[in-house]
């Protein structure tokens, strides 16, 4: 993981044109830097095959097979697409975290910690309201 200090986003737009595309609570969350309530997000116990983007600028962050469950209360993945992710050090609240923001337009996802159980030994906790999902087709059966 970096810690690059980027400032300019493929995707920009002004507080009121986020605020005119987003509901208050994913506004709250993506350009506040707030937090949903643990176990309260649509994708915490959501399993399906597919992708998940950015609720912001739809940009593709992770995928579902990078999902696990961890009881934690929100999304945790092992691994996001490469490159979609910009890391920043987290100060706030009396705690050091590394967060997670989307490389695309610089919206907050959530933070990343080193206690997953998988090979990568990461747990991106993101929330739910920071996503949205697409399922992948189901092939043909013929």
């Amino acid at each position: 993981m970096d810690s690059n200090k980027k400032t300019t986003y493929k995707v920009t737009k002004t507080n009121e044109e986020w605020r005119q595309v987003l509901t208050d609570e994913a506004y709250h969350v993506l350009r506040e830097k707030g937090t949903e309530r643990p176990h309260t997000g649509k994708y915490n116990l959501h399993f399906d095959k597919g992708s998940y983007n950015c609720a912001a600028c739809g940009a593709k962050l992770f995928e579902s097979d990078t999902k696990f469950q961890s009881d934690c209360g929100w999304p945790s993945f092992d691994n996001a697409i490469k490159g979609t992710i910009e890391y920043k050090e987290d100060r706030t609240f009396g705690m050091v975290r590394t967060e997670i923001l989307c490389n695309n337009c610089g919206s907050h996802l959530g933070h990343v910690f080193n206690d997953g159980p998988t090979q990568t030994g990461l747990r991106y906790c993101v929330n739910s309201v920071s996503l949205n999902f697409n399922s992948k087709p189901e092939k043909n059966k013929e």
